[in-house]
């Protein structure tokens, strides 16, 4: 399988203050120039939370982490791509343990500080002696710096082209402080986390029930509410670490509502950049949904618009195919009365009271072809709730790209 890679995109937000980060190709990819290995390390004890897969085949890390977060004295995450440790049972749940201890052992630090992430192929044992082997390399090449951390963003990548990187500054408790999020995804990604992994790193000091209430949160409003293909991974994890190095007491009250929409924002442009880097995407596809009893109607109905393999071919194509959205919002499960549905594609009105309205085809397909976001708009006039929800389309390169995953 051959992924062609695309700049990353700039400019490279740098890292809060107290984190260091590496990448580096141990050989678990069989291609030299791909990195396979990352280590994140805090300078402080932080304080961890983690959201993970609902999927109940899920994988060892996420077994692994899930016992430990949220919870505090968190130093370390260690992560691998390119073999998933799922579907590997007891060996695998050992594995896991084994990769945080390698990372304590080159980092010396506790083991029980570290946390790890693996992504990549499912049902095949973590080759123990390289992840070790690699490890230690890359516990020698830490760093803060701008390539630092591009490698260790593409150390987590799979079939991804680039790494997805956020990053941004924010006032709180007089202090400046910042906030930093690294995440891999192009296909297997249908979160319904209540293959995608995120990273998120701040500076900022945070009790442990609000770093897990305020990631838990963000990741509802974000990476679930993208998909690519609608397949829920096993290792679907997001993981927090705030290290308190800016200084300063735990965020309360309106400083930590600055830090909730830090986060949440750097999530968001996040969760965008996975569909933007769908496995074979020339579009990505945002849907808006508005008008419904409940926030989960809401994405009830925004996901099975973006999960529709004719919505997504009929985007690839600039087709304004207005009837397959329509009935992707009516085969949805969520009731609404179909005479009261109104679809705009790229602004322009395709659909109200129940039947079609009049226009330029050709104009609404020019519009399709001339960017790489489309905008697909549904309100169903049934309450106050809305979304956001990022897809992207579905093209030949994605089933060439799958169909040879594995061989």
């Amino acid at each position: 399988m051959s992924i062609t890679e695309t700049p990353v995109r700039l400019p490279i937000p740098p890292l809060p203050r107290g984190f260091r980060v590496a990448g580096a190709h141990a050989g678990l990819k069989r291609n030299p120039t791909r990195e396979d290995i990352s280590l994140v390390l805090s300078d402080h004890p932080a304080t961890a939370a983690g959201v993970y897969t609902t999927n109940l085949v899920f994988a060892a890390p996420v077994a692994y982490d899930r016992a430990r977060t949220p919870g505090t004295g968190f130093r370390a995450i260690a992560v691998n791509s390119g073999n998933a440790n799922a579907c590997t049972g007891t060996r695998g749940l050992e594995d896991a343990a084994a990769m945080a201890a390698a990372a304590a052992a080159a980092l010396e630090i506790p083991s029980e500080s570290v946390l790890v992430l693996s992504t990549g192929i499912i049902g095949e044992f973590l080759p123990l002696e390289k992840i070790e082997a690699g490890i230690a390399m890359v516990a020698s090449q830490l760093a803060s710096d701008a390539d630092a951390v591009v490698a260790s963003a593409r150390g987590m990548m799979t079939t991804d082209t680039r790494p997805k990187l956020a990053g941004s500054s924010f006032q709180a408790g007089g202090r400046s402080h910042s906030l930093f999020g690294m995440a891999k995804g192009a296909a297997m990604v249908g979160p319904r986390m209540a293959t995608m992994l995120g990273v998120i790193l701040t500076d900022a000091a945070l009790g442990v029930a609000d770093a897990q209430r305020l990631l838990a949160e963000a990741t509802e409003a974000t990476f679930n509410c993208v998909s690519v293909d609608g397949h829920t991974s096993t290792n679907d994890t997001v993981l927090l670490l705030a290290n308190g190095a800016a200084g300063g007491a735990p965020l309360a009250g309106r400083d930590l509502d600055a830090f909730g929409r830090a986060l949440a924002d750097a999530c968001e442009a996040l969760a965008r950049e996975i569909a933007d880097d769908g496995e074979g995407a020339t579009h990505v596809l945002r849907v808006e949904v508005r008008g419904c009893r409940t926030r989960d109607e809401a994405r009830q109905i925004a996901r099975t618009v973006a999960d529709s393999p004719l919505v997504k071919t009929a985007i690839h194509g600039a087709d304004p195919n207005w009837g397959r959205i329509v009935s992707a919002a009516g085969y949805s499960g969520v009731p609404f009365d179909p005479d009261g549905l109104v679809l705009r594609l790229n602004g322009t009105l395709l659909f109200e009271n129940g039947q079609p309205v009049s226009f330029d085809a050709d104009l609404v397909s020019a519009s399709i072809k001339a960017a790489r976001e489309t905008l697909i708009e549904l309100e169903v006039h049934a309450g106050p709730a809305a979304i956001r929800f990022y897809s992207s389309d579905l093209t030949a390169e994605y089933v060439h790209l799958n169909a040879d995953y594995h061989t």
